[in-house]
């Protein structure tokens, strides 16, 4: 999938590439602009993306899907499509995301896949094809159908080929497009909101949203307010990352925000761009939501099962790390000399990680600021569901 890079060899990739991939990142993460489709439509640019961001961004896709439930088929209708959507779809990189998780998953592979992507860029929207098509020649699936559809979604809003082509659908993405619509808007969560709640109208009763953006600060707060406003309005439930539905404790001061980090090993040209260029994409950095309708939760919620929020800190005589759930963002930490045989599961905790704590201690109130709360001894520590269990 990362054939229009030309010239150099995996362990020598070409100037250009490099130099367009640390335009990219300038653009993306310090000299933020809005909008996406007047890169996508410099040639070298895309070529840039194709050959780092391409896969970096399609493995986040890859990574959530495999997170989800599994689409629902009907064993009686065998020939009944699994129908997805690819909003900002720029080159492709969650439709062939989705096309390669669908084509390998073992209840899926036989399934007919209708997938529509929709972009402003009249020059992504072709890689999208091209991608599409070299993918299906390679790997078979004359079952695959891609559907393309420009549109200008701030102007605009959905192209009809969206509602045309076969809704409700089983499985939307909207990745890294959000954080750049609607940035000149005076209430740019707002027209977020309509936006997404349209893509719901549009979901099947069983389907799932997965929104991912940037892991930064402001993109992700937006995402968390964006959440927020979602869930007071009831237009959908969290089926993850959150284990609640209340407001997210993330929001309360300014310097926080919730982001994920999963392991990754980077494909050869990955590794030789960071190589020379700079960068150490060793991990996949993200945030996420995954939405639904029919109120599924990605394990059963409970006042003593957290999601792990923050890396495991070593800290002198103790180890702590931020849980989050209904009660609250909490930090809990637990003293070296407290260790026991039901507590020791504290020392497999990561970000991401869903944990289960029976007990945990405050010497102060919880509203007191600064407060630890502790694993003591006779707490009992259990590992619900680590990062990549599906």
């Amino acid at each position: 999938m990362t054939g229009p890079v030309a010239g150099g060899g995996r362990d020598d990739p070409p100037g250009e590439i490099c130099r367009g991939v640390r335009s990219l990142w300038e653009r993306f993460t310090r000299a933020r602009s809005p909008g996406h489709s007047s890169y996508l439509e410099d040639a070298p640019a895309r070529r840039a993306y194709l050959a780092y961001y391409f896969p970096v961004n399609l493995a986040k896709v890859q990574v959530l899907l495999d997170e989800m439930p599994e689409p629902a088929t009907d064993p009686a209708a065998p020939d009944e499509p699994l129908r997805m959507l690819d909003v900002g779809c720029g080159p492709g990189t969650a439709a062939l995301g989705l096309l390669d998780w669908a084509r390998r998953h073992p209840a899926l592979r036989h399934v007919p896949v209708h997938l529509v992507a929709i972009d402003a860029s009249p020059g992504a929207l072709r890689d999208c094809e091209r991608l599409w098509k070299a993918y299906v020649a390679r790997m078979g699936g004359a079952d695959a159908k891609l559907t393309t559809a420009r549109g200008d979604l701030e102007r605009f809003g959905l192209p009809r080929k969206t509602v045309a082509t076969g809704w409700p659908y089983d499985l939307i993405v909207i990745a890294n497009v959000l954080n750049e619509l609607f940035t000149g808007a005076r209430d740019p969560i707002g027209r977020r909101f309509a936006l997404v709640r349209r893509l719901l109208d549009l979901l099947d009763s069983r389907g799932t949203l997965i929104i991912i953006e940037p892991a930064l600060r402001d993109t992700s707060r937006a995402l968390h307010r964006l959440r927020d406003a979602l869930l007071e309005e009831a237009c959908c439930t969290v089926y993850s990352p959150c284990l609640h539905e209340s407001r997210c404790p993330a929001l309360i001061k300014e310097e926080d925000w919730c982001h994920e980090e999963r392991a990754w090993t980077a494909p050869p040209l990955v590794a030789a761009i960071d190589r020379r260029v700079g960068f150490i994409k060793d991990s996949l950095k993200f945030s996420y939501l995954l939405l639904r309708k029919d109120g599924r939760s990605v394990v059963p919620r409970s006042p003593t099962v957290y999601r792990v929020v923050s890396e495991l800190r070593a800290m002198k005589g103790e180890r702590r790390a931020w849980l989050c759930n209904e009660t609250g963002r909490r930090d809990v930490g637990r003293l070296d000399r407290e260790r026991s045989a039901t507590n020791a599961g504290f020392e497999a905790w990561h970000r991401g990680a869903i944990v289960k704590v029976e007990e945990i201690v405050r010497k102060k109130p919880p509203e007191r600021e600064g407060t630890v709360g502790r694993s003591v001894k006779a707490s009992t520590v259990e590992m619900i569901r680590p990062v990549g269990a599906s």
